[in-house]
């Protein structure tokens, strides 16, 4: 049943709210209804209205915690929380692991007070841009110098090593299935690698090996990111590209991991692409310069864009192509007419893809790396800015729900960010995590339940 037609007293939508809601739970709800229409009018149902109301309310991470036990103070290029595995006593713990300027690999407990568990400075020879946890033991970590690193973080000791890159390694990316990992990178020169690191009985040791495919792009990659597909339950890999608003669909190969560097042949086949500005002109307004894969809807992907002077940030339906439309089966357009009509259709689909598409007011230049995560419960997303603030967007509806202020310096560029679940004291918590080039690493948490002010 419609009740937008319906136009009631304050006091009448109290009552009927509150018939409803039943709960005296939810009395902090009822005493912010408006006592006017206006809100109701943008919502078809009352039911929907309720939702928002309850979506709107989702406590957020907001009060700041400066960790102090960083042994040295250099500029925070990445941090992640991630599970490790204590092999010794068999127990699993949440660790914040953040790498700084100064090439060092750090690795803290995730609970106040943040102990500091140990600090490497050489294991890469560079700075380290991005990392990944494999089976809660290794660690895989890319350097400015284009050095892939696999790590075991129990022994404290380097397994291998991979010069592939001749420029830096912005991000790696990786995918697990039954048979081990699937590994990428992604490099300024202009090339991303994939890579089979296969996990068996007797494979006691994990190994990268050379890559199993290369590909060669016009410009430098922006990311790289695994999915799979809906249809085909098969993994793809999606590249985002300087100067491109489009998103690339590559399959993964399937032939037998190459011996060496010189026997790699294959080459990733692209699939298709998908345009995040469909219906624009050619020139090239932005690019995607960080993914992020909705942790409750696989097929729904963040996207924060290079567009200057603010952010703006894309949220998308992924349309992955079909293998048969990757290999052209489909029938070509006979003649110009129909040609112009299936490609006003591919832009009418994609332009349908698209969910929100909004300025995020964060300020940034064409030197600036974007970043976005998503919140847990997949209600929003932060994104970070080049004025030391965090900005949390809803996701259905593109809106700046919170801004996150006295972390970070004031002005200052935040580098990186985390968002998820964190163990504490036997309870699950929403935690996020920030570092910037005011050389502060700090955890965000909700400390007051009942504070609203700062909800996604």
């Amino acid at each position: 049943m419609t009740f937008s037609s319906f136009v009631l007293p304050g006091i009448m939508w109290r009552r009927l709210f509150t018939t409803i809601l039943g709960s005296s739970s939810r009395e902090s709800l009822i005493d912010d209804l408006p006592i006017h229409g206006r809100a109701i009018k943008q919502c078809r149902t009352l039911e929907n209205y309720i939702s928002r109301l309850t979506e709107y309310r989702s406590v957020a991470p907001s009060t700041p915690t400066v960790i102090p036990t960083l042994p040295t103070s250099s500029n925070i290029l990445h941090v992640s929380i991630e599970r490790y595995q204590d092999v010794s006593t068999d127990s699993f713990a949440q660790h914040i692991i953040a790498t700084t300027a100064d090439r060092r690999l750090h690795r803290l407990k995730a609970e106040a007070p943040f102990e500091l568990l140990e600090s490497k400075s050489h294991t890469n020879e560079s700075p380290i841009l991005s990392c990944s946890v494999l089976t809660d033991n290794y660690l895989l970590s890319t350097s400015m110098s284009g050095q892939l690193l696999l790590l075991d973080l129990e022994k404290g000791v380097a397994l291998e090593e991979r010069r592939d890159h001749q420029k830096y390694v912005v991000k790696v990316a990786t995918l697990e299935d039954e048979e081990g990992f699937w590994v990428a990178t992604a490099g300024w020169d202009a090339k991303v690698f994939v890579y089979r690191l296969r996990l068996s009985p007797e494979h006691t040791s994990p190994s990268l090996g050379p890559p199993v495919a290369t590909l060669a792009i016009p410009t430098n990659p922006e990311d790289v990111l695994f999915v799979q597909h809906p249809d085909a339950e098969e993994p793809v890999l999606i590249v985002s590209r300087r100067d491109s608003t489009s998103l690339y669909y590559y399959s993964l190969p399937t032939k037998p991991v190459p011996e060496s560097i010189s026997d790699v042949t294959n080459t990733l086949q692209l699939l298709g692409t998908q345009n995040l500005a469909p219906h624009s002109n050619a020139w090239i307004s932005f690019s995607p310069s960080c993914l992020a894969l909705c942790p409750k809807d696989p097929a729904l992907l963040a996207v924060a864009t290079s567009a200057v002077p603010h952010m703006k940030l894309i949220i998308v339906r992924l349309l992955c192509p079909s293998p048969s439309e990757a290999s052209g089966a489909a029938a070509a357009p006979a003649n110009q007419a129909e040609q112009t009509q299936a490609t006003l259709a591919t832009q009418d689909r994609e332009d349908v893809a698209i969910v929100s598409n909004t300025s995020t007011l964060a300020p940034q230049t064409p030197y600036s790396t974007p970043q976005v995560c998503w919140r847990p419960d997949g209600t929003g997303v932060w994104v970070n800015g080049d004025d030391g603030v965090l900005r949390g967007v809803e996701a259905k509806t593109g809106k700046i729900m919170a801004t996150l202020r006295g972390g970070h310096v004031v002005g200052s560029k935040i580098r990186t960010i985390w968002c998820g679940w964190v163990h504490v004291n036997g309870r699950r918590e929403e935690r996020l995590v920030s570092g910037g080039f005011d050389r502060r690493l700090i955890v965000w948490e909700a400390v007051d339940q009942t504070d609203r002010n700062a909800s996604v």
